[in-house]
C-alpha cells in the first residue's frame, strides 16, 4: 500500500495538494486527526488491496498533536506501513496574501495576533516534520496546473492514464449538441448509410456500416488529422492542468457515421495510453 502524509503551513495549499491526489487515485482524507492515523492505517491493510493509493491530511496545531503525529508515525512504522511525507509551504508574504484574499482567519490566530506573526509561529513549530519529509512543495509561485504538473511528475502511476480522461461521445446533430462536449466534430461531410437499404436500420457499430464509412479516401485523410490534431492537443491540457475532455462527434441521426467514428478515435486514444470512454448518446433513438 502507497501510505502518504500529507501536512505543512495553513495557505499553503495542503487540501489543494489532495484534491489533485484524488484526480490520481488516491483515497484522500481531509483534516485527519492525527491520533486516528495508525487506526485509519491499519483499517486499509485489513481491507488487502481495496485502499492501494491513501493520503492523508494533517493539521498540527498544539505542542500536543505536534507529538501525537510523530507517535502515530510511529505507530505506523510498527505495523510495517511504509509512508511518505509531503511537506507543504509557501513563503509567508504569499500566506498573509492568500488569507486577505479569502478573508478567513488564520487556524492558530485565537489571540488577535497578526497573519505574519501566527504563520511565522506554525512555520517554526512544523519545522521538525519538514526535516523528516520525504517531498518538499513549496507553492510560492505554482500555479494551480504548475502544482498538479509536479504532483504528476512525483506520483502518478502512469501519466498519460491517470492525468486526464478523454470522453468520446456519438451524437446526432438533430437532437442537439452534448452540452458537455469540450471539442466538436461534424462528419455530416461523409457519404451517409442510412440512405443505403442493407444499412439503413444498422448502426456503426456493425462492420459493414464501419466498413461503408471509412471506405471513402476522405475519411481516412479526416481521420489522420483528427487523430493527429488530438495527440497535439492532450498534452497542452494536461500541462494546463485539465482534468477531463469531452470530444463529440456529431452526424445527423447519431447513429451511423458518429458512431463508427467515435469507436476508432477512442481506439486510437486507448492505444496512446489515454484512460478514454467512448459513449453513443443517440445509438438507440429511432
Amino acid at each position: 500500500m502507497e501510505f502518504l502524509i500529507i501536512s505543512g503551513l495553513s495557505g499553503a495549499g495542503k487540501s489543494r495538494v489532495a484534491a489533485i491526489l484524488e484526480d490520481l487515485g488516491y483515497y484522500c482524507v481531509d483534516n485527519m486527526p492525527v491520533v486516528l492515523i495508525p487506526k485509519f492505517a491499519e483499517l486499509c491493510l485489513s481491507l488487502k488491496g481495496r485502499y492501494e493509493r491513501v493520503a492523508l491530511v494533517t493539521d498540527v496545531r498544539s505542542g500536543e498533536n505536534f507529538e501525537g503525529l510523530f507517535e502515530s508515525l510511529d505507530a505506523l512504522n510498527k505495523l510495517g506501513c511504509e509512508f511518505k511525507i509531503v511537506f507543504v509551504e509557501a513563503a509567508i508574504d504569499v500566506i498573509i496574501h492568500r488569507y486577505k484574499e479569502t478573508r478567513r482567519r488564520h487556524p492558530l490566530n485565537v489571540d488577535g495576533q497578526s497573519i505574519e506573526e501566527t504563520a511565522t509561529k506554525e512555520a517554526a513549530m512544523l519545522e521538525p516534520v519538514r526535516r523528516r519529509a520525504d517531498y518538499l512543495i513549496d507553492t510560492t509561485s505554482l500555479s494551480v496546473a504548475k502544482l498538479r504538473e509536479r504532483l504528476i511528475e512525483l506520483f502518478a502511476q502512469d501519466k498519460k492514464d491517470r492525468s486526464i480522461i478523454v470522453s468520446v461521445i456519438s451524437f446526432g446533430f438533430k437532437y442537439g449538441l452534448p452540452i458537455e462536449s469540450d471539442l466538436v466534430f461534424d462528419v455530416r461531410f461523409m457519404p451517409n448509410p442510412y440512405y443505403v437499404d442493407s444499412l439503413r436500420e444498422k448502426t456503426g457499430l456493425d462492420e459493414s456500416v464501419s466498413r461503408f464509412v471509412f471506405e471513402w479516401p476522405q475519411m481516412g485523410e479526416f481521420m489522420e488529422r483528427l487523430k493527429s490534431m488530438i495527440d497535439f492537443l492532450l498534452p497542452l491540457y494536461i500541462q494546463e492542468g485539465k482534468t477531463s475532455l469531452v470530444i463529440g462527434i456529431g452526424c445527423t441521426g447519431g447513429q451511423h457515421r458518429s458512431v463508427a467514428v467515435a469507436n476508432a478515435l477512442g481506439d486510437h486514444m486507448q492505444l496512446c495510453g489515454y484512460h478514454t470512454v467512448v459513449s453513443h448518446r443517440d445509438i438507440s433513438r429511432s
